[in-house]
């Protein structure tokens, strides 16, 4: 009998192996024309055709899905945070006005889990085929010691495409510009630290409780897993159609932090509070949390998962382009000069 001292260890060479069989045709899936090889490689190619690009300018991104993953743990649902990883991602890249070309996962566990392993693959697959773009690679990584078993993290890494002349740069934004907002799917990836202690620690919910005041009888589990939503496709659909002048992934940081980053220092955003309710899921962390609104909008999506900013001449038309994208769109404000001593947003009256 042939001895496996490696996965006596705690590493299974052959169940990595097995896995990367498993999830190839989910790779394949989300295949472009542009991906050269398949799984296995040392290196994922990405062939750039020649003559469809003037000036080309890469766009990369890299994050993960955070805390969420101990809710995801603790659920035992994995079919949706690798949606939220490619989403993190790729909204983060549309922003610059690229498009999202490939992505590449990194899988960290204390021992494999193949089922698992292969929900979270499909998720991120899925969550590629929303964006667009190709599943290219990855790395499974076993780590017995540093993860314990039964425990996963997730990273993801993006990059696109944009030409030069079409980028999406603070310089673009002018006073005047609407900011139309796309709403958020829930809380999406961020501020989990604070929902976990406010939702189960101080409200001492369980995930299979329904949800206080959800409008479709959730659970906990449900609410807090629901997937971030992807607005590559919608992005990329309003450059095309309108003038657009910046677009803000709103993520850790909320409104609050996130405007500011698209904007000149000269200019704000001006928030018309009254132009959105505020979900449920928000409004009953802020109850049972003690929130000031401040410190909402600075933690939380508060419902806007993305903000672009158009010409105003371009408001309806935006609207109506987000809309036939499936999305929920409404004018949340409007770019301002920045008043002495505004950190970048302010408050309508």
């Amino acid at each position: 009998m042939t001895q496996d001292r490696y996965k006596e260890a705690g590493v299974d060479i052959a169940a990595g192996a097995r896995l990367v069989e498993r999830i190839a045709p989910l790779a394949a899936a989300t295949g472009r024309p542009e991906v050269l090889g398949g799984l296995g490689g040392f290196g994922s190619l990405w062939s750039i055709p020649a003559g469809r690009y003037q000036d080309l300018v890469l766009v990369s991104g890299a994050d993960g899905v955070g805390t969420k993953l101990i809710v995801a743990h603790r659920a035992n649902r994995h079919d949706t945070v690798g949606i939220d990883l490619v989403a993190m991602c790729v909204n983060d890249v549309v922003c610059a006005g690229a498009e999202p070309f490939y992505f590449l996962d990194y899988f960290a566990t204390g021992k494999l889990d193949e089922g698992v392993a292969a929900g979270v693959i499909a998720g991120i697959a899925e969550g590629c085929s929303r964006a667009g773009c190709a599943l290219a690679g990855g790395e499974t990584a076993e780590m017995p010691g540093v993860y314990d078993a039964g425990v996963y993290d997730l990273a993801g890494f993006c990059v696109g495409g944009v030409e030069r002349a079409e980028m999406l740069l603070p310089g673009a934004v002018s006073d005047g510009m609407a900011a139309i907002g796309l709403a958020s799917s829930g809380l999406h990836s961020n501020g989990f630290s604070l929902v976990r202690r406010v939702v189960f620690d101080e409200r001492g919910l369980s995930l299979d409780d329904p949800f206080p005041g959800d409008p479709d009888g959730r659970t906990v589990a449900d609410v807090l897993l629901t997937p971030t939503r992807i607005y590559v496709r919608t992005v990329l659909a309003l450059m095309k159609e309108c003038r657009v002048g910046g677009a803000s992934h709103i993520t850790g940081g909320g409104l609050t932090e996130n405007l500011p980053r698209v904007i000149g220092n000269d200019l704000a955003v001006e928030l018309d509070l009254g132009s959105w309710a505020i979900p449920n899921v928000f409004a009953r962390l802020q109850e049972w949390g003690g929130l000031t609104d401040a410190e909402l909008r600075r933690t939380f999506n508060c419902g806007v998962g993305m903000v672009v900013l158009v010409a105003p001449e371009d408001a309806d038309r935006a609207i109506a382009v987000a809309e036939a994208h499936g999305e929920r769109a409404w004018r949340l404000g409007r770019v301002i000069p920045r008043s002495k001593g505004s950190a970048g947003v302010e408050v309508a009256g």
